[in-house]
This record gives C-alpha cells, sequence and structure tokens, in this order.
C-alpha cells in the first residue's frame, strides 16, 4: 500500500508541473549556450562546497566571447544620427572572414548615457557635502595688468519706504602716486604738527585720521613692481623696483646691510652694524657666551628692537627662531619695508611713550643691537621729601607705595614735595614684555668702549639692572647680557625706597591698546603663568597655564577649547592644503586678522607650510595674545576700524574668520576692506570665512577694489550658515 501510495504521488499534478520547469530550464540553457547569438556570455565562477577537501582550488570559468568585438548596428536605433564612418576589422564574431560590402558599411558609436544633473554649488565642496580635490586652480599670471583709473564711481540708492538716497561705491579709484608706501596713522602730518612736544619719539606713534578722513582709495604700486622672489631666496635678494630706495644702501653699505646688485635687485649679506661679518657668527657668539640660550629649543620667540633689515630675525629662523623686528618709521623710513619684502616678520613701532602692542612675557630673548635707544631715560619717578611734620617713618611708607598709590597720596596732601628723578622708563617697558627668567642682550658701545661718556652710560645701564633684579650673566667683547628673576622674591627685598616701585597689583600688564608707559616694574604672577611653558615644539599644541586668565565664557574647560579650536583649524587648513594646493603657492607673509587661540596659525606650521603668520587680536573681543606667545608664536593687538602699522604691499594671504559679522557694528565694513587691499601684494589672497549675511555686501566692495572674488562653500555643506569668500587680488594701474 506504500508503494502504490508513493506512484500516486509522483503521478499527480504537482509533481508533472515541477518536473516539466525543470525540463524547460534546462533546455533553454543548453540551447542558448550551444546557438548563442554573438552577445557577450557570464563569467562562471565555481563555489567549494563545504563538504570539499581543503585543497580544492576554486576556478573561474572565462566566457569564450572575451576580448571579442562585435558588429551591435543592428541594436542601434534607425533615428540615431549617423556620424563618420570608420573601417572594421573584417572579422565577424565567429572568426570567420566577412565581405567586404559589411567590412566598410557605416558603424555607429555606442549610445552614452546621459550626464548627471548638475547640482548648483559654490565652490570645491561637492554634492555630498564633503572637500574634493578633483579640479584645477587656474595660476594667476602676475603680469596681468588691469587698467583701472583714477576716479572713483559711485551709485546712488534710494530707500522706497523713507525715500532717502545713499551711495554705493561702484569703483574705488586708485590714490596718488605720492601714496605708494603710505601707512596713514603714522603718516598723518595734520596730526603730527599739532603735537605739543616730539622730544621723546612721540611724532613716531600712532595717529590716525579722524572719523570720515581715513583711507577712500586704492594705494598704487610703483612703476616696475615685480612678484616677490620667492623663499628662502628672498632672504638674500629682492626686486629693486619693489622697494626703490637707495638710502640705507650709502647710509649701511658699509656695514654688510644691504647693497645694490646689478640694475633690478637689492642684496642683503647678512651682517649688520655690530655684527658686519654676519649674522650666523653673531649667533653662534651669543650660544656660547651663555649656553642656557638654546635658539629653537627654550629660546623660540625673539624681539629684535631697533631692526635694520631684519638679518638677525631673517638668521635666527633657520634655527626654529621666529622673531618679531621693530623699527620707527624714521630717516631709515624704509628697513621695515626691506624685512618684509624679503619675508621676514616685522612692524614698525617705537618705544616712546606708549606700551607696545604685545603682552606681557611676551619674548624669551629680547635684543638691541646699536638700536638707538637710551634706555636709562627719565621716568618720572617721584620723590617724596619731608616737610618739618613728617616723620622718618612716613617717608618709608611712601616709598613702599606702588607708583599709582603714591600719585594719589600726593594729590591729597600737597604739602609733600615732589622731585623728578631720571631714570629708565623705556628699560621698564623691556621688563614688562620679557618672559620671566628671560634674556636681554645688548651690543652698543656702552658695552667695550672706554670713552668717559660712554663708561658713564654703562654705569647707569648697570645701576638700573640692578633695581630692576636682572642678573649680568656674561659681558664679553661689544655683547653684555642679563637675565630677568624667576618671581618676585628679588623684588620685595629690596631696600625700602628702592626706584622704581612695583607696579599696582590692578595694573593689567597686558593691556596695551593705547597705554601710557608706566615707570613702575610689572608683576611677576605669584603662581608662575607665564614662566612655565614647554620648550619647542611641544609648547605649539600644550595649552598654556595662562589660558585660566584669559577672559572669556566657554561652557566647556578651557584646555578643552583651546584643543578644540587646534583640531578645527588643522582640519580646515589640510584641506586647503589637499584641495586647493596650497603647498603650489608661494605664500611667505600670512596674517590672522582674528587669531583667537592661535590655531590657524600652529596647523599651518602642522601642515609644514614654509611660511609665517602674524596673529591679530582685535580689540572687540578678549585678548588671547598670552596664550598666542606662550605657544612660541607672535601676534599684536589692533583695532581694525583703524590703520595697521604696516606698509603697503606686505602680506602675501590674508585669513579673516568670523571678523566682519563682528566689526561691522563699529565701523564701516568698506574700511576694514581698503585696509587690507593697502597690505596685501598684488597677486595675493584673501579668506574670509565668515556667515552668509555679510557675503553680498563684500563681494561688492571686493569688486569695486578691482578684486576678482569666489564663494565657496565650507567643509558643512552647501546648505551651512557660513562661506568662505576667496578673493585674488590684481596689479592695478591707471
Amino acid at each position: 500500500m506504500k508503494l502504490l501510495g508513493n506512484v500516486d504521488l509522483l503521478t499527480s499534478q504537482t509533481a508533472i508541473k515541477f518536473a516539466a520547469f525543470i525540463f524547460i530550464s534546462v533546455s533553454f540553457f543548453y540551447l542558448g549556450k550551444h546557438w548563442s547569438d554573438g552577445s557577450r556570455q557570464l563569467i562562471f565562477f565555481s563555489r567549494q562546497s563545504p563538504s570539499a577537501t581543503a585543497s580544492h582550488i576554486p576556478t573561474v570559468g572565462i566566457s569564450p566571447n572575451f576580448n571579442k568585438e562585435f558588429n551591435i548596428s543592428s541594436l542601434i536605433s534607425a533615428t540615431e544620427p549617423e556620424t563618420e564612418s570608420k573601417p572594421v576589422d573584417p572579422v565577424k564574431n565567429d572568426g570567420k572572414p566577412v565581405s567586404a560590402s559589411e567590412a566598410h558599411s557605416p558603424q555607429h558609436p555606442p549610445m552614452t548615457p546621459p550626464p548627471p544633473p548638475v547640482i548648483k554649488s559654490y565652490g570645491i565642496v561637492d554634492e555630498n557635502g564633503t572637500m574634493s580635490d578633483e579640479f584645477e586652480i587656474g595660476e594667476f599670471d602676475p603680469n596681468l595688468v588691469e587698467n583701472w583709473g583714477n576716479g572713483t564711481e559711485t551709485q546712488e540708492e534710494t530707500k522706497t519706504e523713507g525715500a532717502t538716497s545713499t551711495f554705493r561705491v561702484k569703483k574705488f579709484g586708485l590714490c596718488d602716486e605720492s601714496m605708494r608706501e603710505y601707512i596713514p596713522c603714522l603718516d598723518n602730518v595734520e596730526a603730527i604738527k599739532r603735537l605739543k612736544s616730539t622730544e621723546k619719539g612721540e611724532r613716531f606713534e600712532r595717529h590716525c585720521p579722524e572719523k570720515g578722513k581715513g583711507l577712500n582709495c586704492l594705494v598704487p604700486a610703483p612703476k616696475g613692481y615685480r612678484p616677490p622672489i620667492p623663499w628662502p631666496r628672498s632672504r638674500d635678494e629682492v626686486w629693486f623696483y619693489n622697494v626703490p630706495h637707495t638710502r640705507l644702501v650709502d647710509d649701511k653699505g658699509g656695514q654688510n646691510w644691504i647693497s645694490k646688485k646689478g640694475k633690478d635687485k637689492f642684496s642683503f649679506p647678512g651682517g649688520g652694524t655690530q655684527f658686519i661679518h654676519g649674522a650666523d657668527q653673531y649667533l653662534n657668539q651669543i650660544s656660547k657666551m651663555v649656553p642656557e640660550i638654546t635658539f629653537g629649543q627654550h629660546i623660540r620667540v625673539v624681539l629684535d628692537v631697533g631692526c635694520g633689515v631684519a638679518s638677525f630675525g631673517a638668521y635666527l629662523l633657520s634655527r626654529n627662531v621666529i622673531t618679531m623686528s621693530i623699527a620707527p618709521k624714521d630717516v631709515h623710513e624704509n628697513q621695515i619695508q626691506f624685512a618684509l619684502e624679503r619675508g621676514v616678520p616685522a612692524m614698525a613701532a617705537a618705544f616712546a611713550t606708549r606700551r607696545l602692542l604685545y603682552p606681557s612675557q611676551a619674548f624669551d630673548l629680547i635684543h638691541c643691537s646699536r638700536c638707538r635707544i637710551n634706555w636709562t631715560r627719565d621716568g618720572k619717578f617721584f620723590v617724596p621729601v619731608l616737610s618739618s611734620h613728617l616723620s622718618k617713618i612716613i617717608l618709608t611708607f611712601l616709598l613702599l607705595l606702588s607708583y599709582d598709590q603714591l600719585l594719589q597720596y600726593l594729590l591729597m596732601y600737597p604739602s609733600v614735595l615732589v622731585l623728578c628723578n631720571e631714570d629708565g622708563i623705556l628699560l621698564l617697558e623691556v621688563n614688562r614684555m620679557l618672559r620671566a627668567g628671560g634674556y636681554f642682550a645688548w651690543a652698543a658701545q656702552p658695552v667695550y668702549k672706554h670713552e668717559q661718556a660712554l663708561e658713564e652710560q654703562w654705569e647707569e645701564m648697570l645701576n638700573l639692572t640692578t633695581r630692576l633684579c636682572w642678573t649680568l650673566v656674561k659681558k664679553e667683547g661689544y655683547i653684555a647680557i642679563w637675565q630677568k628673576p624667576f618671581n618676585n622674591s628679588c623684588y620685595l627685598s629690596r631696600e625700602a625706597g628702592t626706584i622704581p616701585p612695583l607696579c599696582d597689583p590692578n595694573d593689567d600688564p597686558d593691556n596695551v591698546w593705547y597705554v601710557d608707559l608706566k615707570a613702575c616694574i610689572s608683576r611677576i604672577p605669584e603662581n608662575g603663568y607665564g614662566a612655565n611653558v614647554a620648550p619647542w615644539p611641544a609648547r605649539l599644541q600644550t595649552p598654556p597655564d595662562r589660558l585660566q586668565s584669559i577672559h572669556i565664557e566657554s561652557y566647556i574647560a578651557r584646555k578643552e577649547l583651546f584643543k578644540a579650536e587646534s583640531k578645527y583649524w588643522n582640519e580646515i587648513v589640510a584641506s586647503y592644503v589637499r584641495a586647493l594646493h596650497w603647498k603650489k603657492y608661494k605664500l611667505r607673509n600670512v596674517m590672522d586678522m582674528r587669531a583667537g587661540f592661535g590655531g590657524f596659525a600652529a596647523a599651518m606650521i602642522d601642515n609644514q607650510l614654509d611660511a609665517w603668520v602674524l596673529n591679530v587680536v582685535p580689540v572687540s573681543g578678549p585678548n588671547t595674545l598670552p596664550v598666542i606667545y606662550d605657544r612660541g608664536l607672535i601676534g599684536v593687538m589692533h583695532d581694525w576700524c583703524e590703520s595697521f602699522d604696516t606698509y603697503p604691499r606686505t602680506y602675501d594671504l590674508l585669513h579673516a574668520a568670523g571678523l566682519f559679522s563682528v566689526e561691522r557694528k563699529r565701523c564701516n565694513m568698506s574700511t576694514i576692506m581698503l585696509e587690507m587691499d593697502r597690505i596685501l601684494r598684488p597677486g595675493g589672497r584673501a579668506y574670509i570665512r565668515d556667515s552668509l549675511d555679510v557675503m553680498d555686501e563684500l563681494q561688492d566692495i571686493a569688486k569695486a577694489m578691482g578684486w576678482h572674488p569666489t564663494l565657496r562653500d565650507t567643509s558643512e555643506g552647501p546648505h551651512a550658515s557660513y562661506r568662505i569668500l576667496v578673493c585674488d587680488k590684481r596689479l592695478l594701474r591707471s
């Protein structure tokens, strides 16, 4: 019975259908394999069964039609437009020869798929919102000169609601040729004439034009201007017509400062007034005098006062030391311009009546080689003299007061007579900027000459530095080197009445914007902030102690904020290097116009870009300069509603992140843009990273200045609220 049951099952309708499906499938496969029409076949892979032995090797079966050409013209639609016929190989798909008529029949190319829809984008960000480097950047031709003209063109705009008219500048004209080296806040002749006194160098300080009288035109380049010679060649030579002045050649040529090379170049032998045999030999001598001065390790940031053409700083760069070279715009007015043309960090600045724009404890070493500064100049120190009713106890009390407290007391008790004692207020400014434990190197005639007047100057210097608690570490040849103490213990142990006094505890030594010099000793923080920095290069990414003293509002720990900013800019600069090919550009002099903690400059170093960055901290935000210097970088305080203290055409790249959305509340954006144009070299670039709501106006201003702006997306994609405005500056002629 069971056998009969199985027979019935096999003859059932379901079994018959299943058998028929199997038979038809096998038949079609067999027919297709042996009577194919010549189309390409599949590639068959053999798979090892689980039960197979380990020695079994998988094989690949290849179609017999592999690497053959076939005539598929019959598959192409008759409506396809005809194209030029091409001869074909007279071989059929089965390997047999074809007739001549078949061989020369018109062949049609295969149909290509339609292109994908174009995604509208502002720049280098693809449709997925990621940075892409699959594109080419056109090389800017600096020889391309645009005829611009001198006239400024304006366009009237009328507001419908209030029926008021405003004027928008459609095109800024070129300034007069006499302004080609114009620095608005240092060349304000009218303001300088109104000064009550200039005996202390007041004429070299900032005197900016009044509101409404600032720069309103484009500063022209000199005739014959050429793209700067790239670094490191620029250290040794620059184009003559970029800085067409020969006075320094006449005055300092015999001291190996500078010389004329042919008709079109200046050369820089690397010498100076006190080191005519070269800066390298001079630096070796300093290191031998004080072995603790380890350039590129504990000595990373240096200030060179009265720098000349900055050969001292130029040769320190090869030792991993960055130097801020400063000098006033005086009779050797183009020395700073030469320094920047060489690709060396420099600024126009003077020791006069105000604090320099650098923070306290900024520099590991401060250097003065024949800098023509009287360090023992008067400093308005007040010495109270007893009236008959005052006792010596009260006198001792007065002498222990700080400078500010003493002034307040003298106003309250005019019976106390006051005498003015001449002393070194300028060296006190050096002391403020010098890091605790830092060095001051002085190379000057009083160090080594034995004339009576010069010996008296040396004794005055010794007396002053002793009262500042500086230690004379070494005096050799024409160089003397002092070291600043690491803490306040020496100051507090001085005899009663020793001047200069300590500054008031409420005095902020980092407050520098238009602040007068103070005839007192800036206190070293009791917690050691500023003195304990890691050696280079570890200090670049080490959160410094002074990070805790910055007045900022943060919802996360400051060290985490510091690291996050560094990571943020490192990723962005890496994308610029990868996608925008920054290493192909001849970037040397770079300015970050809103620097924060210096993350952008640190990222430039981490990405091995051969450039230096001047970090500018706007007065409208928190003062982060101490952190920047503790990282081993350089920077300066500035108000972007005013002109910057540098010559025209001195920077290759200007970087501004979030600057305009903040500063437009304080001043006109065109004021900042015109200043950017003044200091940017022809052929240079500006990267403006800011909110979308300022981009339209910035583009209009850029076009009015003759720039070529391009709006790009950020790495966040086309829907982000920020954009990057990349501007190329061209060389304009009237």
